[in-house]
């Protein structure tokens, strides 16, 4: 109520503007937003209807009166309350200190689930870089590179940019690429973007078991060797990969992990500790699943890749199997987003979580969450979740 209406009245206009700039699906998102915004919502992120970009988040978690700083002026972001100092971890055997969580910004590229207002992908990497966040997680392709050249304009030297090579958009077809020539060419477009001598981390995208017994884990040592890049890794699809990871000496993988899905990363586990190779989890909320928030008629819009991710049925039995974790849910931990990143970080051998906010509200309500370290969760509900889990058919479903 204290913010409501003009930001209301901004939806309001903003869903007149957009039958012509979003068509109609985003237009309704709109006027349902405007109505939202005087009954539910205590603050609507401001909006530039100037800026072709601007889209309505209908995923970002409602804010609340009391996280709100007092009395800003309508289109100003309120301060959110400070979380907890974000504690730091270690990045592998050679990776150095960094924070437990790192900024992903795929959602912030507009080619995960439609676009984001640029002001706004600012403003999140602002509160990122003040919050403690070390570590920013992005693809030389996400934006056309645009976002890896604003993050290397953004951070100075105490933050560190995880890099994703090897996916080449612009060739006819698109397709992966890990021979060292290629590799080569993105690492030079990459020093050129982010105005780094040095790369801090660079992880190969997605590669199969067969690209790695190639050349390219050398070249990634040979690069290392040179002080072009600071530490380098893989980005694993599989278990699969993470193994041939570990084998041929990354120092760091990147592989989905949460409580629904577990599979992949208690499979590398024991090679993990025995290599003191560096874990960052991605997919710790499983793509907004385990927020709590959706309903089991939730619809994503064409271009939202969570479209073709999941069936109607898929996506209600996985909602089902949400079940299981709820006797987590505490005085501490007290949503199931909160259940989900701690979880997370309940494991040691993870060295970050890579979270992926579409939002400033949705940034801050993650920082909240993560609690003021361990116990992450209870351990009674811990022991339980095992059995709990299988009795829903998730412990070893994908992500």
């Amino acid at each position: 109520t204290r913010y409501a209406v003009p930001d209301a009245l901004r939806c309001a206009r903003r869903a007149t503007l957009c039958p012509t700039r979003y068509a109609v699906p985003d237009a309704l998102r709109c006027a349902r937003r405007a109505t939202l915004c005087l009954t539910r919502y205590a603050v609507c992120p401001a909006m530039d209807d100037g800026d072709p970009r601007a889209a309505p988040d209908d995923d970002a978690p409602p804010s609340s009166g009391e996280n709100q700083g007092a009395n800003p002026s309508p289109g100003e972001v309120p301060e959110a309350p400070r979380p907890p100092s974000l504690r730091q971890r270690t990045l592998g055997r050679s990776g150095g200190l960094v924070s437990e969580f790192t900024l992903g910004t795929w959602g912030l590229s507009g080619e995960a689930s439609g676009p984001v207002y640029r002001l706004e992908v600012d403003r999140i990497i602002s509160r990122a870089m003040e919050a403690g966040i070390t570590l920013y997680d992005t693809a030389d392709f996400y934006d056309g590179g645009d976002l890896q050249e604003k993050l290397g304009h953004r951070l100075d030297a105490e933050h560190r940019i995880c890099t994703r090579i090897g996916t080449f958009p612009r060739d006819r077809p698109p397709r992966k690429h890990f021979a060292p020539r290629r590799l080569a060419e993105a690492l030079d477009v990459c020093h050129e973007r982010q105005n780094r001598s040095c790369l801090d981390v660079v992880l190969l995208h997605n590669p199969s078991v067969t690209a790695l017994e190639g050349d390219a884990p050398d070249f990634m040592r040979e690069r290392v060797d040179a002080g072009e890049v600071g530490v380098w890794g893989v980005s694993c699809g599989d278990a699969d990969v993470a193994e041939k990871a570990i084998e041929v000496g990354a120092s760091v993988v990147m592989l989905a992990f949460n409580v629904l899905h577990q599979s992949d990363f208690r499979r590398v586990a024991e090679a993990v500790e025995a290599t003191e190779t560096g874990v960052m989890a991605r997919s710790v909320l499983a793509h907004g699943l385990l927020t709590g928030h959706w309903s089991r008629n939730k619809i994503f819009f064409d271009y939202d890749h969570r479209q073709q991710r999941w069936t109607r049925e898929t996506l209600k039995y996985r909602l089902g199997q949400l079940d299981a974790c709820r006797h987590l849910v505490d005085d501490t931990a007290t949503t199931l987003r909160a259940v989900a990143l701690r979880f997370v970080l309940h494991h040691h051998l993870v060295s970050t979580a890579v979270l992926g906010p579409r939002s400033l509200t949705q940034l801050n309500q993650l920082l909240l969450e993560a609690g003021h370290g361990p116990p992450y969760l209870n351990g009674e509900g811990l022991e339980a979740l095992p059995a709990r889990l299988a009795a829903v058919g998730a412990m070893s479903t994908a992500s």
